[in-house]
Parts: structure tokens; C-alpha cells; sequence
């Protein structure tokens, strides 16, 4: 049987996201570096919710939202798990998402002048250090 994994997420109050959502991103950004693979057990509600010092309602609202994209797995009485991974989005709708991240942070960056090679320097020094991690 699975153990549950915990989940290293810290949540910023000074950040403009709901709490929500950056439940959500910090569970996708372990899942993408290899913090969390498949077939792991997340916390539960109560336990998040504790662990992050937050209303249960937010965790759930969070855990709904990963299980709705196919990040998480419900196992009826057993809680929630990592899927398997596959792609989530159609390919129309990836591009799209893609088109849009790319239009937010291209707006974000201009306003900072900051030379393009800076830029895409940084950028690439951070897709580095998404590369899966191996797991201890």
C-alpha cells in the first residue's frame, strides 16, 4: 500500500493568488519535478488543511480542482492519489494556454527593461531546474 507523501508546499500571504490555487500550482510543480509521482497518496483535507494552517474548504476546493484536471485520483475509501500520468488538455486547448502564459509574461517582463538575453537566460536557468528530480 501506497504511504502517503507529504506535501512541501508554503503558502505566501503576500501572494496575489488565492490560497487555492497555489495549493493547486505547488501540487502540479511536485508532480512535474518528480516530488510526486504516481501512485502516491497526498494528504487529506484535514491533514493539508492543518499542516497549512487553512480552512478545509480550501484544501477541498483545491483537491477538486487537481482531481477535475486529472492530477489527482480518488480511491473510494482509501483518499487521493497521484494519477498516472497523460495528457490532460486537447492539443487545441494546450496551445491556447500556452499562447496565453507566454502573452502575461512577455507583458510582465517588458515593463521591468530587462535585456532579452537576461531574459531568456533566466528563463532557461529555471526550465533546468524543473528537469524531473530523482526521489530519495
Amino acid at each position: 500500500m501506497a504511504r502517503t507523501r507529504p506535501l512541501m508546499i508554503q503558502i505566501a500571504t503576500g501572494d496575489a493568488r488565492p490560497i487555492s490555487k497555489q495549493i493547486v500550482d505547488a501540487v502540479r510543480m511536485q508532480v512535474a519535478t518528480g516530488g510526486l509521482a504516481a501512485g502516491d497518496q497526498v494528504p487529506s483535507v484535514r491533514g493539508l488543511a492543518q499542516q497549512l494552517m487553512v480552512n478545509p474548504n480550501t484544501v477541498a476546493k483545491a483537491y477538486a480542482e487537481l482531481t477535475a484536471e486529472g492530477w489527482l485520483e480518488s480511491r473510494q475509501g482509501l483518499g487521493l492519489y497521484v494519477a498516472t500520468p497523460r495528457q490532460r488538455l486537447s492539443d487545441t486547448e494546450r496551445e491556447r494556454r500556452f499562447d496565453d502564459a507566454v502573452q502575461r509574461f512577455v507583458n510582465d517582463v517588458v515593463a521591468l527593461d530587462i535585456p532579452a538575453a537576461d531574459v531568456q537566460a533566466r528563463l532557461q536557468l529555471e526550465l533546468r531546474a524543473l528537469r524531473p528530480r530523482k526521489r530519495a
